[in-house]
């Protein structure tokens, strides 16, 4: 319980760093942040420790209401970057929206220009442990996202999406008022 005050009161003094912190959520340390004045976390957020988030080159991150976040977040933005409201993330996920150019092929790839995507999350999501959201991702509400999946395009509201790459294997039939297989 004590942890949790301490998270609080740390929260307070990350107020004066990130672009907005709403009521009741809290960080965990250690923490990464690069650009915090890009980050905007909604009310009754909790983001767990071992979290490393960046902007870069105006890009932002919004976490709407109600998210809860594991442990050793990896969350980049170049763009416009929004994790819906009540979205559980587990554990060791990377998000991002942002891509190493590879053409120049006499310039190391760190030194290419970044290419952005914007990553969308829906409302009420799950990602699975080790998942990796990547540049341009768009996820309707209420997606399940298997552990260690490579998701990469869009996918419909109600979708079970797994694997590497990732792929439709169910979805909520509104017809049938049932899940079912395939996409």
């Amino acid at each position: 319980m004590f942890y949790k005050i301490a998270w609080v009161i740390r929260t307070f003094f990350y107020r004066l760093l990130f672009g907005s912190i709403g009521n009741f959520s809290y960080i965990g340390k250690p923490v990464f942040l690069y650009h915090p004045k890009g980050i905007f976390v909604g009310k009754k957020v909790r983001i767990y420790p071992g979290s490393r988030m960046e902007t870069h080159q105006g890009g932002t991150i919004i976490f709407e209401e109600g998210i809860s976040v594991g442990q050793n977040l990896h969350i980049v933005s170049g763009g416009k970057l929004v994790i819906g409201s009540n979205t559980t993330i587990s554990a060791n996920v990377l998000i991002t929206n942002i891509d190493h150019g590879y053409e120049l092929v006499d310039v190391h790839i760190m030194k290419q220009p970044i290419q952005v995507k914007d990553t969308i999350i829906g409302s009420n999501c799950f990602i699975g442990y080790g998942a990796a959201i990547l540049p341009g991702t768009q996820l309707g509400k209420q997606c399940i996202v298997g552990s260690n999946s490579v998701v990469k395009g869009t996918f419909p509201d109600y979708s079970v999406i797994t694997g590497a790459p990732a792929k439709i294997v169910k979805h909520y039939d509104s017809q049938l008022h049932e899940w079912v297989k395939g996409g």
